[in-house]
């Protein structure tokens, strides 16, 4: 800690808020809200595919293996793509803490809307869900970083409190939800998503105090006039939206979900392309500028490359899990659902490890580049996919398999994504030029959208009724991203070059 910060920690006007297990009180009413926004949202996308495939006598959708993971693609990837005029309403009309609140009703209204027993309804929860995640999760994220001054040095460590309560919620959404669609019913375990925002809502309502002052306010607001147009454009977006469902329950418009995925994985990356070769060009940036834009690139394939594998969790993963392992523990079954809670459970277990990792091999002189970092998570979590080819293997035989098959793939993407997630994150900040380090976050967030829309086209592939077709889907994916990543990890090397590094000893 320099002087002026030692100064400022000890100075009685600038007493540090140590409220929250020694950080802001204000982390605790953040913590709590996210961790409940989680536990629904892991909770219900847990039961998404398996209820979108099981047959009507189990009062499910009996949607094909094909749309149902193209309608999983389209759903996850809307997610992360709304989060982006999500963060500009809190910008420019709402502010964070608005924002916030009505995004989690958003998303509370659409599982209660999902856990209606009728098919008619099913697609407006999602987009209301959907809808109501893109308001809330960029935003609640953001205001961390707002409870603590540039000088904070807690600041690393709030986030990694915060990011406790993401995985703790996504353990408690898959517990529960998962035992209430086994032991209950669908539309009960939809409710208990429903319930778990409610109480998110409530404890945010009941402790916003802790908060005042952060994100209570647009960052940026709009004049009067351009609020209005504003307004009367994400009224007419609406509006549309309401008459594509409306016209589509009505028969008029046919919807295809494979097809309208293939479009709109080709829309987001030609945006992303485009955007991305927008600043390249036409941003007046330096070459050291447009070097590291090259070494960012790298990591943004491999992004996409990754939650196109990592993503199968949810669909291809949960149906092997569901249909061809044996979950029968000391006579307890264990639902189905349960099983996606290893990434959380490992997450929880490696994380200080690999934080412990890259501060031990700096201290060594040992700076790998964040492709080479990304190159290996991908490999990493590629060979899992080795994994699932040999025990589905045993299942196109007619066996079910051992938990542990499972377990372990769910080890071994944790932690490629241990290995990626937080480091892409960081090369975001770090390689984009300063003045267009908003829009590029932004632009980096299209890569998860695209990924989880591959995702569920590739899970499309899984077809229960050709098991022995099913090994082949697994190597498939495997070779892609083992060879997607060699291909940057040769890269590196000049990548390191391109983020302004310079060859250190390794002793």
């Amino acid at each position: 800690m320099s002087s002026n910060e030692a100064a400022s920690a000890e100075s009685p006007d600038n007493k540090l808020d140590t409220g929250f297990f020694g950080h802001p009180q204000g982390l605790s009413t953040l913590f709590f809200t996210e961790m409940w926004e989680r536990m629904s949202y892991y909770g219900m996308r847990a039961l998404l595919v398996l209820f979108m495939t099981a047959s009507l006598q189990e009062e499910g959708l009996a949607f094909t293996v094909a749309t149902a993971t193209a309608i999983y693609g389209l759903y996850t990837g809307a997610v992360y793509f709304l989060g982006l005029p999500g963060g500009w309403i809190a910008d420019r009309l709402l502010g964070g803490q608005r924002t916030v609140w009505y995004g989690g009703i958003i998303i509370m209204l659409g599982h209660i809307v999902l856990a209606i027993p009728a098919q008619s309804t099913f697609f407006i929860g999602l987009i209301l869900v959907a809808m109501g995640t893109g308001l809330l999760k960029p935003n609640i994220s953001a205001m961390v970083g707002q409870l603590y001054s540039s000088e904070d040095v807690r600041r690393d460590s709030g986030y990694a409190i915060y990011y406790m309560g993401i995985n703790i919620g996504s353990v408690i959404g898959y517990m529960v939800c998962g035992y209430f669609m086994e032991n209950v019913g669908w539309h009960w375990a939809f409710g208990a998503a429903a319930v778990g925002m409610a109480i998110g809502l409530v404890q945010y309502r009941m402790t916003l105090g802790n908060i005042e002052g952060v994100g209570d306010k647009p960052s940026h607001p709009l004049t009067p006039a351009g609020s209005k147009n504003a307004w009367l454009a994400i009224g007419a977006v609406l509006a549309a939206t309401a008459a594509i469902v409306a016209l589509t329950y009505a028969g008029v418009i046919v919807i295809e979900p494979v097809t309208l995925a293939q479009y709109v994985a080709v829309a987001f990356t030609v945006i992303f392309l485009g955007y991305y070769g927008y600043i390249y060009f036409a941003g007046d940036l330096d070459e050291g500028e447009k070097k590291k834009l090259w070494a960012l690139f790298l990591v943004c394939v491999a992004s996409a490359c990754f939650w196109s594998g990592f993503e199968q969790a949810g669909s291809s993963l949960n149906l092997f899990a569901q249909d061809y392992t044996d979950r029968v523990i000391a006579g307890f079954t264990v639902p189905t659902a349960w099983f996606q809670s290893s990434n959380s459970f490992f997450i929880i277990i490696l994380s200080p490890f690999f934080a412990a990792l890259w501060i031990n091999l700096a201290k060594r002189m040992i700076t790998p580049s964040y492709s080479l970092k990304c190159a290996i998570g991908l490999i990493i979590m590629a060979t899992g996919f080795i994994v699932m080819f040999f025990a589905s293997q045993y299942a196109a035989q007619g066996l079910k398999v051992a938990p542990m098959w499972l377990i372990t793939t769910y080890f071994l993407h944790t932690v490629g994504e241990l290995c990626l997630s937080p480091v892409a994150l960081s090369a975001v900040s770090k390689l984009s030029p300063k003045r267009f380090a908003g829009q590029m976050m932004g632009i980096f967030v299209l890569t998860y959208s695209i990924g989880n829309i591959i995702s569920g086209l590739l899970a499309g592939n899984f077809d229960p009724e050709q098991v022995d077709q099913i090994p082949n889907l697994y190597l498939q994916i495997s070779l892609f991203g083992i060879g997607v990543g060699i291909l940057i990890l040769l890269f590196s090397f000049r990548a390191k070059i391109w983020e302004g590094q310079t060859q250190q000893p390794t002793a």
